[in-house]
């Protein structure tokens, strides 16, 4: 049986700002404080230490991997938990020193002491943390995780930084590369969203697949709303001033609405230029990921860093495009993008410490051009190349965030990944399959033979580029 990567497993509702950073570290503490309950060890526990190893070190602070091992640790969850609450537990753990482990038993913890940041790295993958528990019989209970991008989770991962199979399941079409999935689309006269979706049924019900995909989308649409109305300068101390909501009051003026859908239904009503289109697009790119960069909710897409692309591609079908679209073409879009994902995932990388930022912008432009296509009426194959053009010009791309935050460049990135997107997908449309000469499949083997070839400097260790050449003095 294959590796099955289902939409859920693509399309996960998170915590900023970074998913392999922070969403990833917060699972894996959750999967420790699994492992010492099925040891019967919760209660006999004095002290647990955190070791981070390269990207996540040099760059945790700056991602909150700190605070989410200390959210993750308490037991908290990070598709629910109120995002008031964070503060007020980080600062008690800070004054108190002293955790509630899994929301159960309460033992000593030295924030400054107990999360260590080693600067060197582990051998199977870039972002590596270890968990150490000790108890008071002086015995000690260690697992070892690396967060492999996307909020995946691995015990052990292999050196070229595909996920190592943990669980196999029989999906009626087992997909690993683009043109497995192309020759099912013709065998089967499906469009590739319905190929999807005929795996995602041999998982879980169909009342189900409508809910969790509806609940994915009013996520990033309430995260839409809430960058779009919220200003003020961004955490971490680069001093970003937010600028979604003086862009979105620009385009929008004095239009009423009281909810995320009356917002969108008013967004429909307003001029629709060329400039315009490029603002609106904009705005909602950055709008995501600068609740992203304030620890807000948001759906990994396939990454937090990267989240904003998608929303924004698909809010601009919905109220530039097409005004009568609604539920039917909203699952068909985030199917298809997560197919194509996935398929990035297994045949290279989501992983910014591991290939730089073509593994997170180039993926979900990828994944958002390919989606845009098929409701624009494009083939499967045509679908496959405007996935095919998007990554073709982010190949190469850098991870170089400045102070290790997830801000400059990376939420200006989102907006220029969602314009390409919808670049490729125009492109493909216009575009005879029979005369590609790039098959998306060979794209994504340069692509993960460029990762390889990339300096450790520009994968998200904030070592080069950008990250040096602007201090955060200078901010």
């Amino acid at each position: 049986m294959e590796e099955c990567i289902s939409v859920f497993d693509m399309l996960k509702i998170g915590i900023g700002p970074s998913s392999s950073h922070t969403l990833g570290p917060w699972r894996a503490a959750e999967r420790f404080l699994a492992e010492l309950r099925n040891e019967n060890l919760m209660y006999s526990i004095n002290r647990i230490k955190v070791d981070l190893y390269g990207s996540l070190s040099l760059t945790g602070k700056g991602h909150s991997t700190d605070l989410a091992i200390l959210l993750g640790l308490s037991g908290q969850d990070p598709e629910t938990i109120p995002i008031a609450n964070i503060p007020k537990i980080v600062k008690s753990i800070q004054d108190n020193n002293e955790i509630i482990l899994g929301n159960e038993v309460t033992i000593p913890f030295h924030f400054l002491e107990d999360i260590v940041f080693n600067k060197n790295f582990l051998p199977f993958h870039a972002n590596g943390l270890s968990f150490t528990a000790y108890t008071t019989d002086k015995k000690e209970y260690t697992s070892t995780y690396y967060s492999i991008g996307g909020g995946f989770v691995v015990v052990e991962e292999r050196v070229n930084a595909k996920k190592k199979i943990e669980i196999k399941c029989a999906f009626p079409f087992p997909i690993n590369k683009a043109d497995e999935l192309l020759n099912y689309t013709i065998q089967e006269n499906k469009k590739i969203s319905e190929i999807v979706y005929e795996n995602e049924k041999s998982m879980r019900p169909e009342a189900e697949i409508h809910h969790e995909l509806m609940r994915i989308w009013n996520t990033m649409l309430e995260c839409m709303y809430i960058g779009c109305h919220s200003e003020g300068i961004l955490p971490g101390g680069l001093h970003v001033r937010r600028r979604a909501f003086d862009m979105h009051q620009h385009l929008i003026g004095l239009s009423n609405y009281d909810s995320p859908q009356t917002w969108l239904e008013q967004i429909r009503l307003t001029e629709v230029k060329f400039r315009q289109i490029l603002k609106w697009v904009s705005c909602f790119a950055l709008a995501v990921n600068e609740v992203n960069a304030s620890l807000g909710r948001v759906v990994t897409a396939p990454t937090n860093g990267s989240a904003g692309v998608i929303p924004a591609v698909l809010m601009y079908y919905l109220v530039i495009e097409n005004h009568q679209a609604g539920e039917k073409e909203i699952k068909q879009f985030l199917m298809v993008a997560s197919e194509i994902g996935s398929i990035f995932k297994k045949g290279s990388t989501i992983s910014a410490a591991m290939g730089g930022c073509q593994a997170e912008i180039g993926v979900s432009s990828a994944m958002a051009a390919a989606a845009l296509c098929e409701l624009m009426g494009g083939t499967p194959a045509q679908v496959l190349m405007a996935a095919e053009i998007a990554m073709e010009h982010h190949l190469g791309l850098t991870c170089d965030p400045i102070g290790g935050l997830v801000q400059i460049p990376c939420i200006e990135r989102n907006t220029m990944g969602a314009i390409k997107a919808i670049h490729a997908a125009e492109l493909a449309l216009e575009t005879d399959p029979k005369n590609a000469k790039v098959p998306l499949d060979k794209v994504i083997d340069t692509m993960w033979q460029t990762a390889k070839d990339m300096n450790n400097k520009y994968k998200e260790t904030s070592e080069g580029g950008l990250a040096v050449a602007v201090n955060m003095s200078d901010c």
